[in-house]
């Protein structure tokens, strides 16, 4: 019912920028937040950074300052800008949304299928 688009990640140079996008689409009643999550190979899948459809944010401690995420309600759609990229932040990126299908009364969480995002000179 719900599918999640996820673009705009790649190979950046140290010190770089890239800005990822997600897209929800299906039978979506409301959204209540969505955010991006990270996961590097024998890591736990960590949050990078979300947001609320009331345009509250918060971030992991090591992006702040760095990464901004931003959200277009009408479009349904998720941005996360990286800057000033760290090796770091190589990893696996994936979109999540906690929000309704119109069918169910309740908020449930969806995922992306992670897009790689590699920071490397």
């Amino acid at each position: 019912q719900v599918q999640l688009v996820e673009s705009g990640g790649g190979l950046v140079q140290p010190g770089g920028s890239l800005r990822l996008s997600c897209t929800a689409s299906g039978s979506i009643f409301s959204i209540n937040a969505m955010g991006w999550y990270r996961q590097a190979p024998g890591t736990q899948r960590e949050l990078v950074a979300m947001i609320t459809w009331g345009g509250i944010s918060n971030y992991a401690d090591s992006v702040k300052g760095r990464f901004t995420i931003s959200r277009d309600n009408a479009k349904n759609t998720v941005y996360l800008q990286m800057n000033s990229l760290k090796p770091e932040d190589t990893a696996v990126y994936y979109c999540n949304a906690n929000l309704r299908v119109i069918s169910t009364p309740f908020f449930n969480n969806y995922w992306g299928q992670g897009t790689q995002v590699t920071v490397s000179s």
